[in-house]
């Protein structure tokens, strides 16, 4: 579904995403791990089209989309979440899906004052969208809460809320398990599942805990200092010779530290 080709990002004459080639199945959930500063973020934020690459190519789906800004993937169904939740504070959680589709017909002066009828229809519409999208999440208890109360987890739980506002194709997101409990990970993972499953959503996880990798994630690609390590089962990842030195810097000797984490 998405290939990257010898993509490369520099900043200055640092090198973040050094020559990375991966391939991302329609219908996956593909892991991404690696050390901090492997470059992870950065090739999202390339792919994602918040940054632009310095050379390589992006497709999707056989179409070149490299270097298109997000409002443009939005539109092409690839949508990206951040580690550190981007949402309404001030508004209800049901607010903030609803804002979510773009060419909403209030959003013009002529519809505001012509086309009432059609803008109370359509609210209407994305107010029951909503709705399905908070039940499928199973945060009824929050739909009027004002999105800037809640927790990390629930915050989380959000965004990827906003992404079942609109035909996501492929969603990437970074670090969905940062500052969030173990309860609210694990209905996090869930609803990842159930999109995956039932509604054929392909995901791009990044995530240093590897239980949660473990459970959702095949395959799971490896990267270091801005390249594409290894790919494989997460099993696989674990033995992996090279991934060991990318983490740990000591070889074999520790393969079971890494096993065991």
């Amino acid at each position: 579904m998405i290939v990257v080709e010898n993509l490369v990002k520099t900043f200055g004459g640092f090198r973040a995403v050094d020559g990375a080639s991966l391939r991302i199945e329609q219908g996956s959930i593909t892991g991404l791990i690696g050390p901090n500063g492997a470059g992870k973020t950065t090739l999202f934020n390339v792919i994602a089209g918040v940054l632009q690459p310095t050379s390589g190519r992006v497709t999707m789906l056989g179409e070149d989309i490299t270097g298109l800004p997000p409002h443009e993937l939005f539109h092409k169904g690839l949508l990206r979440t951040f580690q550190i939740a981007h949402e309404f504070s001030s508004m209800t959680v049901r607010e903030n899906l609803m804002m979510v589709p773009a060419g909403q017909s209030g959003e013009t002066l002529w519809n505001a004052w012509f086309g009432r009828k059609r803008i109370a229809d359509e609210e209407r519409a994305l107010r029951a969208k909503a709705d399905e999208v908070i039940e499928f999440l199973t945060i009824e208890h929050l739909k009027d809460e004002r999105a800037g109360n809640l927790s990390g987890g629930q915050k989380k739980l959000l965004e990827l809320g906003r992404t079942m506002m609109v035909d996501a194709k492929i969603v990437f997101l970074d670090e969905v398990g940062a500052g969030v409990n173990r309860t609210l990970l694990n209905t996090i993972g869930d609803a990842i599942i159930r999109l995956n499953k039932e509604r054929n959503y392909t995901f791009v996880v990044i995530e240093h805990d590897m239980d949660f990798i473990g459970r959702l994630c095949d395959p799971v690609i490896c990267m270091a200092e801005g390249r594409v390590l290894a790919e494989g089962t997460l099993a696989e990842i674990k033995a992996n010779e090279q991934v060991i030195e990318a983490y740990l810097g000591t070889g074999l000797k520790n393969k079971d530290k890494v096993a065991a984490s």
